[in-house]
């Protein structure tokens, strides 16, 4: 009797799930295991500081499938389970229980964890992280009207808790090292619109501001001490600085790393004949930008898996979605797609301060790298549209609500 193709996937989020289900959709009949190191099964994370803490979704409203679908489907679905290593001579994936798995083809996607800060009183009970589920338990029990919260970090994760907190009558301090929110994702001209929706909502944003301690009482974190000398009372703290990609396994399977990630093709296929990567770990060469993106971006999980599936199974598909994001924060509801780690200037059409517009992020030859719009719906194609067509655009056009971007393009 012949071997049976094994396929393993290691990484219990939504990318490894989406990537279950594309083999069995493209009719792979062999056996296909998945490693995910949580006890619940695969589930999307962005509902964690948006749905969930808002009260408007539960966890089984953002799991990917149940757990009859992983039966219905013959996926060797191991909960709970830690894979510590790789094997790429042997094609083995070794487990914290000493336990071995062994591929004919791997997929990585083991995507990324909190970041950690290296202060005083940061392992003191009440400092919350928001990465899992029983994260967001923990933070979801000391969100009650009337408490206060300290959050470290004004990046999407920590903006998104502040809203949703603001929104459950909690008392909130952001603080952030940067001249304003958001700066590295969307610099100053749009982060100044960020600024002044978290305090209109009567956030205390302290910007341009360190944080030298969580200062604790009987191990409880009771707030911040900034490096100025000014504090910060709050019943709980979060940390909100940024993610950390997975990549240990990737790297002691030798495999070529830089940019943040591994490295992989435009078809998430890395240097190893029999192992793709996906999610927040690839450093994914783009085809239309010419360069390697590494995001940790919800898009990517969900539509990069199938990419490496059909590269798994002998197919040559380049992954060519354009980096896109989304976020819900009070009545600012927005959209971003693109790339524009550099740029020239921002271009707004529409009306910036009733936050209802749409901004572009265009480089020195009037080209479109990014595009964002902020609760203006429909126009998300025609965004892409310009920046795919990586032709110049007449600035006053873009910035007239009444030119049809449509139009635009040639």
């Amino acid at each position: 009797m012949a071997k049976s193709t094994t396929f393993v996937i290691v990484g219990g989020g939504l990318a490894g799930a989406k990537a279950a289900e594309a083999l069995r959709d493209k009719d792979f009949d062999g056996q296909v295991v998945l490693i995910a190191e949580e006890e619940h099964l695969p589930y999307e994370r962005p509902p964690l500081s948006k749905e969930f803490l808002a009260g408007k979704k539960s966890l089984s409203e953002f799991t990917v499938h149940d757990s009859a679908w992983y039966q219905e489907h013959d996926v060797d679905l191991r909960l709970g389970a830690l894979a510590v290593s790789v094997d790429a001579a042997a094609h083995t994936v070794g487990l914290a229980d000493d336990s071995t798995v062994g591929y004919d083809k791997l997929l990585l996607a083991t995507g990324s964890r909190s970041r950690r800060l290296p202060i005083p009183g940061a392992d003191a009970a009440g400092v919350l992280y928001l990465r899992t589920y029983d994260d967001g338990e923990a933070l979801n029990s000391q969100l009650a009207e009337g408490s206060s919260l300290a959050v470290v970090g004004a990046g999407w994760i920590g903006l998104e808790v502040a809203a949703s907190a603001r929104q459950r009558g909690v008392n909130v301090a952001v603080v952030e090292t940067a001249k304003l929110p958001l700066m590295a994702a969307l610099g100053e001209e749009v982060g100044t619109v960020f600024a002044k929706l978290h305090r209109d909502h009567g956030v205390d944003l302290r910007l341009e501001s360190a944080v030298e301690e969580i200062s604790t009482a009987d191990g409880k974190a009771t707030g911040l001490r900034l490096r100025d000398g000014s504090t910060i009372a709050a019943d709980a703290v979060l940390v909100a600085v940024g993610a950390q990609p997975n990549i240990e396994l990737a790297e002691q399977a030798g495999l070529a790393m830089g940019d943040g990630g591994v490295l992989v093709d435009a078809t998430l296929h890395t240097s190893d004949a029999d192992i793709y990567a996906v999610g927040d770990i690839a450093a994914a060469e783009h085809p239309l930008f010419g360069t390697r993106i590494r995001t940790e971006h919800w898009a990517n999980a969900l539509k990069q898996p199938a990419i490496a599936v059909a590269g798994m199974l002998g197919e040559s598909t380049e992954y060519a979605e354009l980096p896109y994001f989304f976020t819900d924060q009070y009545d600012l509801g927005m959209e971003y797609a693109g790339h524009a780690p550099s740029y020239d200037r921002v271009v707004f059409r529409g009306d910036v301060d009733g936050r209802e517009f749409v901004a572009f992020w265009l480089d020195a030859d009037n080209r479109v790298l990014a595009g964002m719009n902020v609760n203006i719906w429909d126009v998300l194609d025609d965004v892409k549209e310009l920046i795919r067509s990586r032709r110049p655009v007449d600035r006053d056009r873009l910035a007239d609500p009444q030119a049809p971007l449509g139009e635009l393009v040639g």
